[in-house]
């Protein structure tokens, strides 16, 4: 029989194996985050880097201190140089500069209520940032290359994913990058022009009352007027919000029924984060482009084609995203993208942003009205109000204003029933022609609490392009190919769209459509498939679909 004294160097000798074996097996699961050695005149600027499966972080931190040539399309009008002015490390700030509670909010007001007077203001803000020296980072230009290094992959992540060129675009990011953008570009021209209450106004293109150009952008003495713009799509001309580079005609009033459809569909419809905000990217994540949200795809990517040239060689300035903030209303456009994620939250059925520690934690870099390089975190711009500002309240005609189908029930089955006699369409497929094909939904006859808590979802995915190809699709359910349903109608569910930047590469991403509702209204909810139409626009046979499925979705993440 062992004695104890026997027993303890077996024990000890165990001991000495199991430790190093668990340090091993510990470290192997973590995934490697250096810092990139910028020091920052606070504290507390990071959290611990625990793998996302085990808690340790995968927020996107960029290496800031080098920054490339930015990937630019084919016969560029400029120069691949976005680089920012080349920041002071030694002074980089982190963001701190919260709102008092007590504070007076700014107040964002849509161009079609603006008088003269901040009209003038506004121009002035801007005469004055163009007139900066152009090294100056709060100068125009150098704003302006600020979006072309996040947009066309100038800044790549942090070793060892340095191969990894960063897009703002086409994830979740779109929403939190861009209001960051556009409060430090509000307070340079606060500063600039002694008015610290200055607020940045916004392009109301979701009513009627703002549905064309506002006119101060066409007055060729303002510091506002950019020339590379459509000269077709000039005031009284109505905005399309889902363009595709047809300029054929269509009446105003036909037009502002089509923008309304857009609107309530891109809102309403898109009922999950993941639906509006877009699909997550974490750092390690293969795919730097894994889906567009909702209001990305219409009414931001199609108004930027809507604006930008039609003589240029990629409808510069704004129809391409390495000259777009070299058009002075692209900030008004995307001050009400902004106001498009405020309103969006307050829709309701478990509406609210990503809770993801990834998302959260997740940085841009910034300078403020004062030359200071300044780091931010997404989860300091989620609350306008902690950024000091408010939208004024103005009318959403788009909510009242469902689409509606013009087609009877069994029209649209027998389409169907002739779609199921075809040969089935076998994927992946060249999207270079109307496409129709039979969508199998694994789950049918839901019950009420099972439509409440979950949106049923049509998903494309194996989307392929390449980066510098304007393409754009539009997706019907259960619609006929001979006569195809209009914006403002309920078969019409969404459209794709990428706005060109890059070149050399091919992208490959994921679409999303919401159709609960839309099975509802054409009282198919409980049918054993849809039929999915799919409508090349832009780029015929320019495009590769993987795969169609339904999947679905919960309305409300939880914690």
């Amino acid at each position: 029989m062992n004695t104890p004294s026997k027993l303890l160097p077996l024990f000890l000798a165990l001991l000495l194996f199991l430790i190093p074996l668990t340090f091993i097996l510990n470290t192997s699961t973590q995934t490697y985050k250096p810092f990139h050695g910028l020091t920052a005149t606070t504290s507390n600027h990071r959290h611990k880097n625990i793998d996302h499966s085990f808690s340790v972080s995968k927020a996107i931190s960029l290496n800031i201190t080098h920054c490339f040539p930015a990937e630019l399309p084919s016969n560029p009008i400029t120069d691949n140089h976005c680089c920012p002015s080349k920041p002071s490390f030694s002074n980089l700030i982190d963001f701190k500069d919260f709102a008092s509670p007590n504070a007076t909010l700014r107040v964002r007001k849509p161009f079609h209520m603006l008088d003269e007077q901040y009209i003038a203001k506004f121009e002035k803000g801007i005469a004055l940032m163009k007139a900066l020296p152009q090294d100056d980072p709060r100068s125009f230009i150098q704003q302006a290359k600020v979006h072309c290094a996040y947009c066309n992959g100038a800044y790549h992540l942090e070793p060892p994913f340095q191969d990894t060129k960063f897009d703002i675009h086409v994830s979740w990011f779109f929403f939190p990058f861009h209001r960051w953008y556009m409060y430090f570009f509000e307070r340079i021209l606060g500063n600039l022009i002694g008015d610290p209450d200055f607020a940045l106004p916004f392009w109301n293109w979701d009513s009627a009352e703002g549905m064309q150009m506002p006119s101060c952008f066409t007055d060729h003495n303002s510091s506002l007027y950019n020339q590379l713009r459509h000269q077709k799509h000039l005031p009284p001309h109505v905005v399309d919000l889902n363009y595709h580079l047809d300029d054929s005609y269509v009446p105003s009033q036909q037009q502002v029924s089509y923008n309304l459809g857009t609107m309530y569909k891109q809102m309403v419809l898109a009922s999950t984060t993941e639906l509006f905000m877009g699909s997550p990217f974490r750092l390690g994540d293969n795919n730097p482009h894994p889906g567009m949200g909702s209001v990305e795809v219409a009414p931001h990517n199609t108004l930027h084609s809507w604006i930008g040239g039609a003589d240029t060689p990629h409808h510069e300035d704004m129809g391409t995203f390495y000259t777009a903030a070299r058009d002075p209303i692209f900030y008004v456009h995307h001050a009400n993208m902004d106001r498009m994620w405020a309103i969006w939250k307050t829709l309701g059925e478990g509406r609210r942003d990503y809770s993801d520690e990834d998302w959260l934690d997740s940085e841009f870099y910034f300078y403020d009205e004062n030359a200071d390089f300044v780091r931010v975190k997404v989860r300091d711009c989620v609350d306008t109000k902690k950024l000091g500002y408010v939208y004024q309240d103005v009318d959403l005609p788009w909510l009242r204003t469902p689409p509606t189908s013009r087609k009877s029930k069994l029209l649209r089955q027998r389409k169907k029933d002739e779609v199921l006699s075809w040969k089935p369409i076998k994927f992946p497929l060249v999207l270079d022609s109307v496409t129709s094909v039979i969508v199998k939904r694994p789950k049918k006859k839901r019950s009420r609490e099972e439509r409440e808590k979950e949106e049923e979802v049509l998903v494309m995915e194996g989307i392929e392009f390449g980066s510098d190809k304007y393409v754009k699709f539009d997706v019907h359910v259960d619609d006929d190919e001979e006569r195809l349903s209009n914006p403002d109608e309920t078969e019409f569910v969404g459209s794709f769209v990428n706005v060109p930047h890059g070149h050399g590469h091919n992208i490959t991403t994921t679409f999303k459509v919401a159709i609960s509702k839309v099975l509802e209204n054409l009282e198919v909810a409980e049918d054993d498939d849809v039929l999915v139409t799919l409508v090349p626009r832009v780029g015929q046979g320019d495009l590769i679909l993987g795969n169609i499925k339904i999947e679905f979705f919960p309305r409300e993440l939880k914690d």
